[in-house]
């Protein structure tokens, strides 16, 4: 016997023996008798097929009214009382197999939930509690804390208000157990908008604005001595233009920071003679903050979400016990082979409901499958290459950009900082000068526009400014795709694929210099938002004969996830020239499809689509407002389920072959997604756009529409990963564009073209992309 198999079956044996003693446990709780539990198959098997009356709704199988035809198919709802293999114990109404109705589940550990259920998920009003004393009591939506609730901690921290999928979001009240309490806004489980939080040994308060759990933004705090500080706060501290007030009217203002060396303002005593002459703001960092800690929110052992139910399959199978979690969705782990399967239908009519899914889904458009694996994409620069030279002239200028020292980055920038003339020229000799390197390239002259607005930019996005250099510039080389976009514009990739750096035209260069304010304004506003991120804007000049220059942008790329994008699309909402001219045989993951592509609709939980309607709003009017149209919405989905042969197992169903073949590579999985819930700093690695959780639902277009932008949904939904942004927001509504439509609407429909005013652009844009996503009822 092997090292490893000696390991699985003394894992066996333990899980066995503690199967063995939560039934003793149970047992010792309620009084019921255990005799009659079968512990193998056989035996389930057995008392299954001897047992016909309808009178027994006692704990083991799948006995009791609606039962007798098969041991599970029946549609009466029923009281049962049920003892599970495993010692979990169940009494309430069940339905279908289900707990259905109003019931109490208790788990071996101790957990418990008394409340109402729907096919086997926690729905409705009920109240869960943990074994350290914490309880939940409110209402629940398959198997979360969703809706209007209160929760008791362990350590006396009381909240009351509302949640979304277990994390307190919305309008709530948090009394903390040293008394202290707050009021106000909350998302994903953090203090964020507006809010009051009052100490209780102090008498202390601050209203004002919060985010990811600190005071910041503009708010009031108020001193039980009457002192009271009026202005803009960052990580818990004043920080920004503010107001300091005594009661007997001195007062000091100006720009506040912890660094006394950024500390500027006057002090302006009263005429009072107790007045004080002179003040040291630093005071209000040392000695009047100093008690004014706010405490941390509780952190939640095991999510209700995170509980499974024990339950068998029909007696027409294996009575075997198998895990389901409270949402209904099978747990994964050790019964790795059953994982996706319909638990409550036959394993026949499991298999062939998929398959016959994953065929509708392959005659429609032959979406059925995964696009086979695509090599990476780029080919790398190396020496001898056409654009080695100018790659390495990029590198230098980047280092030299980034790397040379400069005043502290600042994101309160003066207008001046946005001037077209705001730009600074480099030379670059082979020997090397005061402030550039030696190379062996030729010389060269490197352009830097706007290099304060693209560092404070870098500083905004949480750009490190050693790991930016790292990418661009270290030893690998970058990676240049095989064919220019439509524009004739270039495009390069990092090797670790973070950044995106694309060639640009004069036009567009100027286009980005003139909208440059208004997009820096929007994306410091709005960290939601969708359009695409710049990090840098640059020029190379290059001497010899040619004198030509290549003007560039470094940009975030967007598809840099730690999923493996499936299907990529390009939408616009317009329907010309807007399909895939590739056959089926050559598309692969890297296969941008477009709008006449999607077989899709995208349903998003209900705080995200909320928050996706809005802001696309709001990106939209900040484009239409600079006169800028033709952009789109690139989307990347990652099907969280694909069995062996590529085909990707819908919602609920069976995979059509035995073995489900996970995507190499981590995937956001049940358990994933409640290790984020159980801990909201970890909700940074998700954002909106960026690493989402969805479904979407399979659409077909009817065959007498051939330009039917959305299509009829099928009801066959997909559990994905998502990610989206806006891109291509350089193109304005010049000459050539007006030409365009001119040109194009004599021959086509005027509403089916690309080219079009940027207020009919934005309109159609929000009309499309609202149809095409939804919320996940």
């Amino acid at each position: 016997m092997s090292k490893e198999q000696s390991g699985v079956i003394k894992a066996w044996e333990a899980t066995i023996r503690k199967t063995q003693a939560a039934k003793k446990r149970a047992n010792s709780i309620f009084g019921i008798s255990l005799a009659h539990i079968p512990d193998d198959d056989h035996a389930a098997s057995s008392s299954a097929a001897s047992n016909g009356d309808e009178g027994s709704s006692s704990s083991g199988g799948d006995e009791g009214p609606g039962s007798a035809n098969g041991g599970g198919g029946g549609t009466e709802c029923y009281y049962a009382e049920k003892v599970l293999p495993n010692g979990d114990y169940y009494s309430g109404q069940w339905y279908d197999n289900f707990p259905n109705g109003r019931g109490k589940y208790l788990w071996t550990d101790g957990c418990m939930y008394v409340g109402e259920w729907y096919k086997g998920k926690t729905m409705g009003r009920g109240r869960f509690s943990w074994p350290s004393g914490a309880t939940y009591e409110g209402e629940f939506k398959s198997g979360y804390m969703d809706g209007t609730g209160t929760y008791s901690a362990a350590n006396g921290d009381i909240y009351r208000g509302q949640w979304v999928m277990n994390l307190k979001h919305g309008h709530g009240i948090k009394h903390f157990a040293n008394g202290d309490w707050y009021e106000g806004d909350w998302r994903r489980g953090l203090q964020e908008g507006q809010g009051k939080y009052q100490w209780k040994t102090t008498s202390n308060y601050y209203v004002g604005e919060w985010k990811n759990g600190n005071i910041c933004g503009k708010g009031t705090f108020m001193w039980e001595n009457g002192n009271r500080y009026d202005g803009q706060w960052e990580d818990g501290v004043p920080k920004g233009n503010g107001t300091f007030t005594f009661p007997d009217g001195s007062f000091y203002v100006g720009n506040w920071s912890k660094d006394p060396t950024e500390q500027n303002g006057s002090y302006y005593p009263s005429a009072s003679p107790s007045a004080q002459l002179e003040w040291d703001p630093q005071d209000v960092y040392n000695v009047y903050l100093a008690d004014a800690q706010v405490c941390p929110c509780e952190k939640v052992a095991v999510l209700p979400s995170q509980k499974k139910l024990a339950v068998w399959n029909s007696s027409k199978h294996s009575e075997k016990a198998r895990r389901l979690s409270v949402d209904g969705r099978v747990s994964v782990g050790v019964e790795r082979a059953f994982e996706r399967m319909n638990m409550w239908d036959g394993d026949d009519q499991g298999a062939s409901s998929a398959a016959a899914a994953a065929a509708a889904l392959g005659s429609a458009d032959g979406s059925g499958r995964v696009p086979k694996a695509a090599k990476r994409q780029g080919d790398a620069i190396c020496k001898g290459h056409k654009n080695y030279e100018l790659m390495l002239n990029l590198q230098l200028g980047i280092r030299h950009s980034v790397g040379r020292p400069g005043p502290a980055a600042s994101l309160d920038l003066k207008a001046s900082a946005f001037d077209p003339k705001e730009k600074v020229w480099t030379r670059f000799p082979p020997e090397g000068s005061k402030h550039t390197p030696p190379h062996n390239c030729s010389e060269f002259k490197w352009k830097d526009y706007c290099p304060l607005v693209f560092r404070s930019l870098r500083k905004l996005f949480k750009v490190d400014a050693a790991d930016y250099m790292l990418s661009i510039c270290g030893d690998n080389a970058l990676r240049e795709l095989s064919s220019p976009g439509k524009s004739g514009s270039f495009f390069y990739l990092t090797h670790d694929d973070r950044y995106m750096i694309k060639t640009m035209k004069k036009a567009e260069v100027k286009v980005l210099i003139r909208m440059l304010a208004a997009y820096y304004n929007h994306v410091r506003a709005f960290d939601n938002t969708l359009v695409i991120r710049f990090y840098g804007l640059h020029c190379v000049k290059l001497t010899g004969p040619a004198q030509r220059k290549v003007r560039f942008i470094i940009m975030g790329n967007l598809f840099v996830s730690e999923y493996a994008i499936h299907r990529r699309f390009d939408l616009k909402g317009s329907s010309l020239g807007r399909i895939t001219d590739k056959p089926e045989s050559e598309i692969d993951a890297n296969t941008i499809l477009k709008d006449l592509d999607l077989n899709f609709i995208f349903k998003l939980q209900k705080a995200w689509f909320q928050e996706f309607c809005r802001q696309v709003d709001r990106d939209c009017e900040l484009l239409e407002q600079e006169r800028i149209m033709d952009y789109s919405l690139l989307v990347g989905i990652h099907f969280r389920d694909v069995a062996s042969n590529r085909e990707i197992i819908p919602t609920k169903s069976e995979p059509p072959t035995p073995e489900v073949e996970r995507e190499e590579g981590p995937r956001l999985s049940k358990a994933d997604m409640d290790q984020l819930l159980l801990d909201p700093t970890k909700w940074a690695r998700i954002r909106l756009g960026m690493n989402m959780p969805a479904r979407v639902e399979r659409t077909v277009r009817r065959n007498d529409c051939e330009l039917q932008l959305v299509g009829e949904p099928t009801g066959e939904f997909y559990d994905v990963i998502m990610t989206f942004g806006i891109i291509d927001i350089l193109q304005d509504y010049d000459i050539s564009k007006k030409l365009e439509h001119a040109y194009k609407s004599i021959q086509y429909d005027p509403t089916s073209i690309s080219a079009v005013d940027p207020k009919q652009y934005s309109r159609r844009f929000r009309d499309f992309i609202f149809r095409i996503f939804a919320e996940d009822s």
